[in-house]
């Protein structure tokens, strides 16, 4: 009897991206399609339905974006593996993946066959990284920046929005993104300035000028 395929789900907002990727999936003996979504919300709901092995998730989303997307499925569904599939490189999705529960971070870019290792990796637990998120990752490991404590670029874009005395409703409104969104943010923003409340935040931000 043969090993069991692995059971992937795809979540991308992209109709021609959930296409090829289904298409990818079955070229390989070793690999089968459970399911796909059009969003983080719907696909929390389809894991719970599905329960598949690993999910390729998007990062960059309308209504919930796959980093909170991927906090939410890891929290319910432990056992279930999140690779990370995006266009972008940047240290705050490459961080905000991980810290997340992503098991891997790969382009877009990535060839059929890495991309199908990856899957295979994280199906028991074996972490994949693109040579971009792992540079990204090595950079901020040796010049973790004491002057701006640490924090990413989108940090101290929110941060400066804290300053200026925004809620995290109209943050979210501001930044395109979504308010839980925003929180995971500014709670990731109080634990880096070693800070409880966003007063203290706002306050060693403007004492420190981490923020303009």
């Amino acid at each position: 009897m043969g090993q069991r395929s692995v059971r992937v789900m795809i979540v991308d907002d992209h109709a021609v991206v959930r296409s090829g990727l289904g298409i990818f999936l079955s070229a390989y003996d070793d690999l089968e399609l459970a399911g796909e979504a059009r969003s983080g919300p719907e696909g929390i709901i389809k894991c719970r339905e599905l329960d598949p092995d690993v999910i390729l998730m998007d990062l960059v989303m309308p209504a919930m974006d796959g980093v909170e997307a991927t906090r939410l499925i890891r929290e319910e569904h432990p056992n279930v593996q999140v690779i990370a599939l995006t266009s972008y490189e940047d240290e705050e999705l490459v961080d905000g993946a991980l810290r997340a529960g992503a098991i891997g971070y790969l382009l877009k870019n990535v060839s059929a066959d890495e991309l199908a290792s990856a899957i295979r990796a994280a199906s028991v637990g074996r972490s994949t990284l693109a040579p971009e998120a792992a540079q990204v990752l090595i950079k901020a490991a040796i010049d973790p920046g004491s002057k701006d404590k640490g924090l990413s670029q989108r940090e101290l874009e929110l941060l400066g929005l804290m300053v200026g005395g925004l809620t995290n409703r109209e943050i979210a409104k501001e930044l395109f993104i979504s308010v839980s969104t925003v929180k995971f943010h500014v709670s990731n923003i109080l634990m880096k300035l070693g800070v409880s409340s966003r007063t203290e935040a706002v306050s060693m931000a403007i004492h420190e000028k981490l923020v303009k």
